[in-house]
């Protein structure tokens, strides 16, 4: 959470500027696991999970563009996650049941 507020950078994967997978491994990192750097090997990493059973941790996936995942946040709790858009470029916490995140909204992986 602490990251909040930190530019939105493609490719950025350290507190100077994010992309959405480089956030995701930059936290996982720092807590001793080793994660993949882009989406689509962080969607084929994580173990599949119901979107009733998501928790604070997990990692929610979007499509944003094109008809494959694209888009990678971290679950925090309460229907909310973390994550790095392009838009508006900030790392920000949004809801997933907002109509535009619950429309791209494709699954959920746990961390194991």
């Amino acid at each position: 959470m602490a990251l909040q507020g930190t530019p939105y950078r493609l490719g950025g994967a350290d507190p100077s500027g994010f992309d959405c997978s480089g956030l995701v491994q930059y936290v996982l990192n720092r807590m001793g696991i080793s994660w993949p750097r882009v989406v689509h090997d962080q969607w084929a990493a994580g173990r599949p999970i119901d979107a009733t059973a998501i928790a604070p941790g997990d990692l929610v996936f979007f499509v944003t563009e094109g008809g494959d995942v694209s888009h990678v946040g971290i679950a925090i709790g309460g229907d909310r996650f973390v994550h790095a858009p392009n838009s508006r470029g900030v790392v920000r916490v949004e809801t997933l049941g907002s109509d535009y995140w619950s429309q791209r909204f494709v699954g959920a992986r746990r961390v194991e």
